[in-house]
């Protein structure tokens, strides 16, 4: 997976104001989530932009809200590609994945976005683009080949994790179609619905008059 590298800004005025203030400054506000869980009092010291998330057990996490520009976002946001995000703030840099962004409902800017922190050692869920490869037997009798899912869930350690998923499918036939389960890449685990299709050859008009007109001659 490649690598974007983004600047960005600690945010310490919150609140619905103070981001309406930064989006007309063409900024996103934006949560870096993740981190190591630790035990309640936290005993560190805070860099500008983290507070303390408690979660249950007496246990926290630290979370970070922090500031990017629309144009530097905008080669990460609008493409097909996934990537590793290098976020470099507070004079030091962290890994993560981009897990959501909220658009305008009219002007499709965004007006949000949440990271996750990565580290080579532990699994992050991320989608990612199927590309399929080769001629299906049942392309070649006529039929048809659909994708019906551009993207899959893929969980491993986010250094493990490909651009594309390549899906070869030569040997499906005639109204076969390929199943999440049907699919295995090794160091990677899908967490797709095992049952749910991925591609299919369907049957086109041409492919089913063949089929009849080779029933009739074989009779």
């Amino acid at each position: 997976m490649k690598t974007y590298q983004l600047n960005a800004e600690p945010r310490e005025v919150l609140g619905k104001k103070a981001a309406k203030g930064l989006r007309k400054d063409n900024k996103i506000p934006v949560v870096l989530n993740g981190g190591e869980v630790f035990d309640l009092p936290y005993k560190g010291k805070l860099a500008k932009g983290e507070k303390i998330v408690e979660l249950a057990n007496n246990k926290g996490l630290i979370t970070t809200d922090l500031t990017v520009t629309q144009e530097d976002v905008r080669k990460l946001v609008y493409t097909p590609d996934i990537f590793a995000v290098e976020l470099d703030y507070n004079g030091g840099k962290k890994m993560a994945v981009l897990k959501e962004i909220q658009f305008h409902p009219v002007k499709d800017t965004i007006l949000h976005m949440d990271f996750l922190e990565v580290t080579p050692d532990k699994p992050v869920v991320i989608e990612v683009p199927v590309k399929l490869e080769g001629h299906a037997e049942g392309v070649k009798a006529g039929g048809k080949l659909s994708l019906s899912m551009k993207k899959l869930k893929v969980k491993a350690p986010y250094t493990e994790i490909p651009e594309r998923l390549v899906i070869n499918v030569d040997h499906l036939g005639l109204g076969q179609s390929l199943q999440v389960g049907d699919i295995h890449i090794e160091g990677l685990e899908l967490v797709n619905a095992k049952n749910a299709v991925v591609c299919a050859v369907q049957l086109t008009r041409a492919a089913r008059g063949a089929a009849a007109a080779a029933a009739a001659a074989a009779k």
